[in-house]
Parts: C-alpha cells; sequence; structure tokens
C-alpha cells in the first residue's frame, strides 16, 4: 500500500499573508492542491495532512479527500511526523511531502516509490547550482549515501556540496513508526528533524538509497511571492510544453496561462493572454483569441471563441463566442450558435443554430434551436427575492429591445415586436406586441430645439 504524509502545518511568515502557504494559488489552484492531485495520479491511496497555521482554510479546500491531524506549536519536520500516527498501523511504503513543493509530477514520484522497492529509506535528491538553504546530501568516501545535514549545520566543506535534499522521503511505514521515537533535536533549532533517519537507519544496518531527480527546477519549495512566480512559470512552461507536442499552437507561450487540467484537440491555436483555470476542455480546430478567460468549460471542435470569459459552461461544436462575451453558471450552448459582442448568458441553454448578436442579458432560460435574438433584449428572471424562468421554443424571433418578463413561455415561431414588454405567453405562430403606439407632435422638434 502506498501512503503519503503531506507537511503543512506551517505558517509562511515570508510569504506576507493572513492565509497559510499551501493555500497561495498557482495557475488557479492552491499549493497543496497540486500536491494532493500528483500523489494521487502516483497512485498513493492514503494521504495524511499535518496542518498548524489556519488549518481551516486547508480542510475547507480538500475536505474528505485527505485525513488531518494537528500540529501546534511547530516543532520541526520529524515532530510533524509523528502527528500522523494514523498511519503506524499500515504496511507498505510512505511518502513523506513538503507541503511547500508543489512542481514535484507524478513520474517523479513513481520513480522514488520504485528506486524505494530495494530499501528501507529512500531519499530524493537533486543537484542544484546555488544549493544555499539547501539540506546537503553527506556521502561516503565511497560514495555511499551517509546522512543529511541542514544548512545551518553545515561546516564550510560541507557547504560547497551541490547535491541537496529535495524533502522527499519513502520509508517502510512499519519501520518509520519503529524508529520515529529515536529522534533527536541535538541541532542549531533544537526542533525534531525527519532528516536524521538516515543516520538512524544506516545505524541500525537498513538500507538507504537515494532517488536522484534530473530537474532541480522540479524541487523548488515556495518561500516568498518571488518563488511563487518562479514556480508558476515552470510550470506554466511545462503545460504548455506538453499542450504543444500534442499538436496545439501556443501563439506566445510566455503569455498564455493554461491550468494543467486543460485538454485541447490538435490544430486549435491559442491567442496571447488567453487564461483557464480548473477542469477545461476545448476540442480540435478551434481558435480562442487574446484576453479570454475560461474556467470549468468544455468546448467542442471548429469554435471560435473571441475575447470573451465563460464559466461553467458547455460549448457544442462549430459555435461562435464573443467578442467581449460573458457566459456562466451552468449554461449549455448547442452547435453552430452565434453570440456576438457584449452578450451575457447565465443558466441558460441555446439549441441549434440560435443566433444572439448583440448586447443582450438572457439569464434562466431554456432556448430552442433557430430561434433569433435581436439587439439589446433582456430576459427579466428576478424580482428582487426569486428567479423565474423563460422557455423560448424552436424558430421564435425576438426583437430588438424587448423585455421578457419572466416566468414567460414564447411558442414555436413566434414573433416579439421590438421595443416589447412581455409579460404573458406567446403561443406559437403568434406576435406579441406591447407598446404604446408612436405619436407626432407637430413641429415640436423645432419648438424645444429653438426655445
Amino acid at each position: 500500500m502506498r501512503n503519503a504524509i503531506i507537511l503543512a502545518a506551517g505558517k509562511g511568515t515570508r510569504m506576507v499573508s493572513e492565509h497559510c502557504k499551501t493555500m497561495h494559488e498557482l495557475l488557479g489552484e492552491p499549493i497543496i492542491g497540486h500536491i494532493y492531485d500528483n500523489l494521487r495520479l502516483a497512485g498513493v491511496e492514503r494521504i495524511v495532512a499535518v496542518v498548524g497555521y489556519k488549518a481551516g482554510e486547508v480542510k475547507d479546500y480538500l475536505g474528505d479527500k485527505v485525513e488531518y491531524v494537528l500540529q501546534q506549536p511547530q516543532n520541526g519536520s520529524g515532530d510533524a511526523v509523528k502527528k500522523a500516527e494514523v498511519l503506524s498501523k499500515e504496511e507498505g511504503k510512505t511518502l513523506i511531502v513538503n507541503g511547500d513543493c508543489p512542481l514535484i509530477q507524478p513520474e517523479t514520484y513513481e520513480g522514488v516509490f520504485k528506486t524505494a522497492e530495494d530499501a528501507d529509506l529512500c531519499v530524493m535528491s537533486t543537484v542544484m547550482p546555488d544549493p544555499s538553504g539547501y539540506g546537503r546530501i553527506i556521502r561516503k568516501p565511497n560514495g555511499d549515501f551517509a546522512a543529511i545535514k541542514e544548512d545551518k549545520d553545515c561546516d564550510q566543506d560541507e557547504k560547497q556540496l551541490k547535491e541537496i535534499n529535495a524533502g522527499i522521503y519513502c520509508v517502510d511505514n512499519q519501520l518509520l513508526w519503529q524508529y520515529l521515537p529515536e529522534l533527536t533535536d541535538d541541532n542549531a533549532q533544537h526542533e525534531f528533524y525527519i532528516t536524521q533517519l538516515v543516520e538512524i537507519f544506516n545505524q541500525h544496518g537498513k538500507k538507504v538509497n537515494t532517488y536522484v531527480a534530473g530537474d532541480y527546477e522540479e524541487m523548488i519549495g515556495i518561500n516568498n511571492r518571488m518563488m511563487l512566480a518562479d514556480a508558476a512559470k515552470w510550470l506554466k512552461y511545462q503545460v504548455n510544453l506538453k499542450l504543444m507536442r500534442s499538436g496545439v499552437t501556443i501563439i506566445d507561450p510566455e503569455r498564455t496561462y493554461l491550468s494543467k487540467d486543460t485538454q485541447i484537440g490538435m490544430d486549435t491555436t491559442i491567442y496571447p493572454n488567453v487564461i483557464t483555470e480548473g477542469k477545461v476542455k476545448i476540442g480540435k480546430n478551434c481558435k480562442i483569441t487574446a484576453n479570454s478567460y475560461l474556467k470549468n468549460v468544455e468546448i467542442g471542435d471548429d469554435c471560435v471563441i473571441d475575447s470573451s470569459e465563460l464559466t461553467d459552461t458547455i460549448v457544442g461544436n462549430e459555435t461562435t463566442i464573443g467578442p467581449d462575451s460573458h457566459l456562466r453558471n451552468g449554461c449549455k450552448i448547442g452547435d453552430k450558435v452565434r453570440i456576438g459582442n457584449f452578450v451575457e448568458l447565465k443558466n441558460t441553454s441555446f439549441g441549434y443554430n440560435t443566433k444572439c448578436a448583440h448586447l443582450t442579458y438572457v439569464g434562466d432560460s431554456t432556448v430552442g434551436a433557430h430561434v433569433n435574438f435581436g439587439c439589446g433584449v433582456v430576459t427579466v428572471n428576478y424580482d428582487g427575492k426569486n428567479k423565474f424562468h423563460t422557455v423560448i421554443d424552436d424558430g421564435a424571433f425576438i426583437g430588438s429591445n424587448v423585455n421578457i418578463i419572466a416566468p414567460v413561455h414564447i411558442g414555436t415561431k413566434a414573433l416579439l415586436a421590438a421595443g416589447s414588454t412581455i409579460t404573458s405567453d406567446v403561443e406559437a405562430g403568434d406576435m406579441g406586441i406591447a407598446r404604446n403606439r408612436q405619436e407626432i407632435k407637430k413641429g415640436y422638434g423645432d419648438k424645444y430645439l429653438n426655445k
């Protein structure tokens, strides 16, 4: 069985924030969310999060996906691991990870687990050009792994070593709980460090090895806002690179911000300053133009999203949206739909080949196929207390500047005259008109302008 302990109790003082460090966002997802996702993808079955400062934030986000234990006060990584005693009866391997290292990929975790199959304790390391601040890997003259020393405890020779501790440990779970009581606080900080397990395991004749990760940037721990920005840059590059290798054109990868849960079909073009968050799926041969924002959206093939914002929305094939439109709260848009400039849809479905060209709001509505909306149409769906639904059947024609006061049912091929305020149902094939007749006052224009 694969278990994991996430050490997420620290405050993160250098972030200068009211939030705990692990809840700061990286490409639209909290740091600890990235860690959780990657652990699950690596086959970890049981996860315990060691929380402390602002523990409620972590619990609210992850919910019942993980188990929680509290570390207060914080007295080092070794003390944090001791708090996860709920795992003490488990068999198999336990992965110990830092809650501020969100970039470690599932493949890397998998490499640690595989390497740990031949050892009682496996430590992940990497070679870093500037190892300042990191614990060093101490090796014996023959190259065997001997110990880990925190940066503060290293002498001048040890500080020159480039191989650092990445803060990831994979250990036989039963041996972990057997030897944890032997940790001491005999160090500069007088804290219990999990790194001491290396020495303890060696003393007991247990097999200790290392997994040397290839990309040191993947091991970046986030301690301040600059490091958060660096991490985002690295992750953004990885996400964009993967998509481009799969046949997606990203015109300017440096200015494109796609979530790691974004899927895009081949021959789709992504313009600069596009942002995706959450789970986003875009089909083949689409065009997503500059400054579009997509969150939890599914888009079909051959679509154009032109500088628009879509949230919690499903879009069919061969549909065009924008520029400057806003779709939100569970919209479902069919095939070959046209939604033009400055249109807002909320909790609304559009059927096949329906057109809504510009300057219109449609909320809480079910709209059929081949419906045409003129300019300036509003579905008035809220009376100050309750929301009401509008139904517009196939082939209806909604004239410009029509107000539809929900709840209203507009029948098949019904016509609503421009400038009308519709308060009652209009049956199939009928015309609804609700406006005063035009009145002409002879000479009043001249009189008004010349007064």
